[in-house]
């Protein structure tokens, strides 16, 4: 088992969204981890805002990892974006960002949301998982790319 296991299932799976810009996509976000566990979409777009005002999430390489801390959640929560069109993500390559994945932990989380950030992080870094990333359609080969990933095969 490793840090993304738990975090993934097809209900916070978004593949091909049509959000063109920084906006859209955290209401995008917001309504799918509405639905996943219930918090107040506008309270996440409110999180994230506030996380991506301090520095871009981008990391380069078409990918992003907007996060935040959030009041009352009791464990970590995560959900994968794909765009249909990239968008500009003030990313430190000047590259548009395609692939995103959204990160919500408890406020008081510290180790475990750093230890999820960095699975996530190295996920990201793994060429061939990005092209799996950006090319699969099957929303359950998405999925179970993220929650095997790194796990010895």
């Amino acid at each position: 088992m490793n840090a993304l296991t738990n975090l993934f299932t097809p209900d916070c799976i978004a593949l091909d969204s049509p959000a063109n810009n920084r906006t859209d996509v955290f209401a995008a976000a917001g309504a799918l981890f509405s639905k996943q566990v219930g918090i107040d979409s506008s309270a996440v777009v409110e999180f994230l805002n506030a996380r991506e005002d301090l520095g871009s999430t981008a990391l380069g390489a078409g990918v992003a990892i907007p996060h935040g801390r959030v009041k009352g959640l009791k464990q970590p929560i995560a959900a994968f974006m794909r765009l249909q069109t990239p968008i500009e993500f003030a990313a430190p390559d000047g590259e548009p960002v395609s692939i995103l994945i959204f990160l919500l932990v408890p406020e008081k989380a510290t180790q475990q949301h750093l230890e999820i950030l960095s699975s996530i992080a190295q996920l990201l870094s793994d060429a061939d998982a990005r092209k799996l990333l950006s090319s699969e359609n099957n929303l359950s080969k998405v999925c179970e790319l993220l929650q095997q990933w790194g796990l010895p095969k």
